[in-house]
């Protein structure tokens, strides 16, 4: 998420503000401290002009093998 938000050219500031939380949730996404939910992985997306549905491809493409789910 981090080169997402990166990519887009935004700092974690202004993409905190964008999600209307604090600079230090979104540095706590970005280093695998908190976990994200829903709505706010399609806001995060939309703020890097991203489809959320790619972006979930990307992310699982970067996801090892052993902890993928299967549908």
């Amino acid at each position: 998420m981090e080169l997402a938000r990166k990519n887009a050219g935004l700092t974690q500031v202004q993409m905190a503000e964008q999600l209307g939380v604090g600079q230090s949730y979104v540095s706590k996404i970005e280093r695998g401290e908190s976990y994200v939910d829903l709505m706010t992985f399609v806001d995060w997306c939309a703020a890097c002009g991203l489809k959320p549905g790619l972006a979930l491809d990307q992310l699982l493409q970067l996801t090892p093998d052993d902890t993928q789910m299967t549908v």
